[in-house]
């Protein structure tokens, strides 16, 4: 019998008494097991994983709902199964900040465990199917299989890393390139998923995105639509199509307005010969 059967039952199985009651349970498979879970977060599973009967929770929340409040009292980590959501931070003027766009695979709440209060909201954009790991269930885990600990420790560090490399991204770059590097991680991130990295639909407003990247919602739809025009992406409403991933990426600024209304002549020229994509890297070698 697995060392796990040790644990109380109350640590086995998630307890969803504290959720909202507008979050609603997920028809058919309800619950994930340690090797799924695992799988999930891109670790490896302990060596006895198909031996556990820990299970943990599905709980599904409709696009606007969250999943946990600022000054909530923290009891338990989120896990992304499905869906789109938005991480913010509401000063006490009531102004939202939006911090990160989680999405399948990524862990949710390790701000509450400083002060045993979730430090921001979490919040669906779509459709969201959420796992639940109590705390308490994982440090009895983490008791049992020291490799898993290390290896959640692994997946919050990454967490971490990931919202670091933003901060830097944001202090260094254009606001133009800010736009073109938030598409282009995005798109691999999708990729990572196994969906187009290339052709994806904006499940956030470019409010949202602004107040991510720190800029106005002008300058989104006005960086998106000089984008637009040189040929380095194309925009139909929240579809995104990225055409030039490459010059995307390092792309530093973006040409006065005059300037792209000739590139845009030319790149309709390209288009209607098929010679864009030798254009495309002519562009990025422009731009940089």
């Amino acid at each position: 019998m697995s060392n796990i059967s040790t644990l109380s039952q109350s640590t086995r199985f998630a307890d969803i008494s504290t959720m909202s009651d507008s979050a609603w349970r997920q028809q058919g498979s309800l619950w994930s097991n340690l090797r799924q879970v695992c799988d999930l977060l891109a670790i490896p599973a302990p060596a006895t994983a198909d031996q556990e009967d820990t299970v943990f929770q599905h709980v599904r929340f409709k696009a606007g709902q969250r999943i946990h409040r600022i000054g909530q009292a923290f009891d338990t980590l989120y896990i992304v199964n499905s869906g789109f959501l938005k991480t913010v931070h509401i000063d006490e003027y009531g102004n939202e900040q939006v911090l990160s766009f989680p999405m399948k695979g990524d862990l949710l709440g390790i701000d509450g465990i400083h002060k045993q209060h979730y430090a921001s909201e979490a919040i669906a954009l779509s459709d969201c199917d959420m796992i639940l790991v109590p705390y308490k269930t994982f440090t009895a885990l983490g008791r049992v299989h020291v490799e898993l600990e290390q290896a959640m420790f692994n997946v919050m560090s990454r967490e971490i890393v990931r919202e670091q490399m933003m901060i830097s991204m944001l202090s260094a770059l254009s606001a133009e390139a800010k736009v073109a590097r938030f598409l282009t991680n995005l798109g691999e991130r999708f990729n990572q998923m196994g969906y187009s990295g290339r052709s994806f639909n904006l499940r956030m407003t470019r409010q949202e995105i602004g107040s991510y990247l720190g800029l106005t919602l002008e300058t989104v739809s006005r960086t998106l639509s000089a984008l637009n025009e040189l040929g380095l992406i194309s925009v139909e409403q929240r579809e995104i199509n990225l055409i030039d991933p490459v010059a995307l990426k390092t792309l530093r600024r973006l040409p006065p307005a005059k300037a792209r209304i000739k590139v845009s002549e030319k790149v309709t020229a390209l288009v209607n010969k098929n010679l864009l994509p030798q254009w495309n890297g002519e562009l990025a070698a422009a731009l940089n």
